[in-house]
């Protein structure tokens, strides 16, 4: 098979290149720019461009299929001209589904918790000896890539992004997986781009559900009210397993959970990773992962990259980093740092990074969603919002919108920087979250 990849460079599209290549195939690929991690490692596998570019002599009619990113454009010139030679274009999730078709397919889908509930999935999998392959949206330890296809594994296990698939192709992605047992983890408005109202978001998950076959499952978080609706959509027969939050115990700063075979202690924490954990547990329990060998594999998962990840702990110190962005993120990582450290000092600092986040309209959900930090730091840059071609927000905006009246907001990287620097932590707990970088503030020099 030759494959060529349109916006080689992606996150994910690199990650399927590497697997392909593995699995055999003969893979090329084209981007205007790429940057690292991805650079190395295509470089790595001999998968490089040797210029950077749309080049439309690369397509031709001897190709298989060509794989489309979201980075690139719609009149991409070799996309054009794939089309015009008439040589089958799909985007990312459509080849991710030609190649899985004969495969049980396992989608973890959600506004929020796909990443760690397919992380947990993968690591309890590993550990037990099962034959998988999977896509993730994030490098996890004991992974060589994000993405792994092979000709004999039985089960593939995706995480399902509501997202859009490509340029040409406005459905979102996890409906092109066709689950056969499906995960919903939570319902909270995001992408306001691509899906100016609540309603429209929300239609996004009846439909995911119900593309549950009969001889399929779904397992949801009851906890969420807009899951249990959209759950009832689920055509009659697909079997429905709700969960919740564990009995569990916090001691000394570390979650036991309570179960019928006594305690299991964890390396994770908070409210809704417990509950992740309970979703991955039933989806392992339905490709025959016992509970016990499940709570056995779980003791040793230490959390997906960027998902409350423990950067620095001294004595003076504890410092985490989270992707967390969207208010219900926000939400749940603020009040699990403080639930987990009840008797220290929890500073939150979170950046507004995506479209949504930046949109006026969009700060408004934000309201109450870091009250459980003692000290509450909002961030953004004023380019980003230039660059997203957006209205301009001010530092009084978003204070209002957050409804606090101690919050504090900056809009430069170096300010930013300097009031974190200058606090005399006294055992505190310091939590930096973001889908971005704070504009390259290092956290390792500030620890």
């Amino acid at each position: 098979m030759e494959i060529h990849f349109i916006a080689i460079g992606g996150a994910a599209m690199h990650n399927l290149a590497l697997a392909l290549k593995t699995k055999g195939y003969y893979v090329t690929g084209s981007d205007d720019e790429i940057n690292e991690p991805s650079r190395s490692r295509l470089a790595n596998a001999g998968l490089l461009p040797s210029k950077m570019g749309w080049f439309p002599e690369k397509i031709h009619i001897g190709l298989d299929a060509v794989i489309l990113g979201m980075h690139a454009r719609a009149d991409n010139p070799e996309l054009l001209k794939a089309q015009k030679l008439g040589v089958k274009v799909f985007s990312y999730p459509e080849y991710l589904y030609e190649q899985s078709k004969d495969k049980l397919r396992i989608v973890v889908g959600g506004s929020h918790g796909k990443t760690s509930i397919t992380a947990m999935i993968l690591h309890v999998l590993g550990i037990c000896n099962k034959n998988f392959d999977y896509m993730v949206g994030s490098q996890l330890a004991g992974f060589d890539t994000m993405v792994k296809i092979t000709a004999d594994a039985p089960i593939i296990i995706l995480e399902g992004d509501e997202y859009l698939s490509s340029p040409i192709d406005r459905r979102p992605k996890f409906h092109l997986y066709k689950s056969d047992i499906a995960l919903l983890s939570g319902i909270a408005w995001d992408h306001i781009n691509v899906f100016p109202t609540f309603e429209q978001y929300v239609e996004q998950f009846r439909i995911f559900v119900r593309q549950i076959p009969v001889s399929g499952a779904l397992v949801y978080c009851k906890e969420d009210e807009w899951v249990r609706s959209v759950s009832d959509d689920a055509v009659e027969g697909v079997k429905k397993l709700g969960y919740g939050i564990p009995a569990n115990e916090i001691r000394d700063g570390i979650t036991y959970l309570k179960t019928e075979t006594g305690e299991v202690e964890l390396q994770i924490f908070g409210d809704h990773n417990l509950m992740n954990l309970t979703g991955a547990r039933l989806v392992c329990n339905l490709v025959g992962i016992s509970d016990a060998d499940f709570y056995y594999a779980i003791t040793s998962f230490k959390g997906a990259a960027r998902r409350l990840e423990l950067v620095s702990r001294s004595e003076k110190n504890i410092i985490y980093k989270d992707f967390a962005h969207s208010p219900s993120k926000l939400m749940a990582t603020t009040k699990a740092v403080k639930q987990q450290y009840a008797n220290k000092k929890v500073i939150a600092c979170m950046e507004l990074h995506t479209f949504s986040s930046l949109n006026a309209q969009f700060l408004e959900v934000y309201n109450g969603s870091m009250d459980a930090a003692d000290v509450a730091i909002v961030y953004f840059n004023p380019h980003t919002i230039e660059h997203k071609k957006l209205a301009a927000i001010t530092k009084d905006q978003v204070k209002s919108a957050f409804k606090r009246e101690d919050l504090l907001v900056f809009d430069s990287s170096v300010e930013l920087k300097k009031h974190l620097q200058s606090y005399t932590f006294n055992g505190d707990v310091l939590l930096m979250m973001s889908s971005g970088t704070f504009d390259g503030l290092d956290l390792k020099e500030l620890v």
